[in-house]
């Protein structure tokens, strides 16, 4: 039985252009855009902002001690992504959203891991909130898709998987 090339191109697609999109607007914000400043898009609501994150999505986790913060941080990403590469090869022929929810993961995890790597840190500018009432943590490009990755799975889960399996004829 031949492998299912066509789950690993959209992987290596998908992940290439999320990774892409990631980095080359990081390089921006850090180019155009001074740490710890903002530039107030909707007022109220959305905000570019230039923070550093040592933790994991949205901060989690940045107090963790200090010394072995970022090494844990690399064995965390080195393992998420190892871990997608394990679920793409388990993907039955037909599971494309499957496929495509975790190359969004795939490539939200490498592009973080890249930040981690060189600067010891992931470079967020994504901000969001709702007056001064809630504010959610900066986030960036490779958060996002991690973000949607994981709800198109749940989504698949929830509605799709069953749809597959009763039309899937008794062996």
């Amino acid at each position: 039985m031949q492998p299912n090339k066509n789950k690993y191109f959209i992987l290596f697609l998908v992940s290439v252009l999320i990774v892409g999109l990631d980095q080359l607007s990081k390089y921006f914000i850090c180019k155009l855009v001074p740490l710890y400043s903002q530039i107030q898009v909707i007022d109220g609501f959305f905000n570019i902002v230039h923070v550093r994150n040592s933790g994991v999505a949205f901060g989690l986790f940045k107090r963790f001690g200090s010394e072995y913060r970022l090494i844990s941080m690399l064995v965390v990403s080195l393992i998420s992504v190892f871990l997608v590469f394990f679920l793409v090869s388990q993907l039955k022929r037909g599971c494309k959203l499957q496929a495509f929810s975790l190359s969004l993961i795939l490539g939200g995890a490498v592009g973080n891991l890249i930040d981690r790597m060189l600067i010891g840190e992931v470079v967020d500018f994504i901000d969001v909130h709702w007056a001064e009432v809630y504010h959610w943590p900066a986030f960036n490009v490779a958060d996002s898709a991690i973000t949607v990755g994981i709800i198109f799975i749940i989504f698949d889960e929830l509605f799709l998987s069953r749809k597959r399996k009763s039309e899937t004829p008794p062996a």
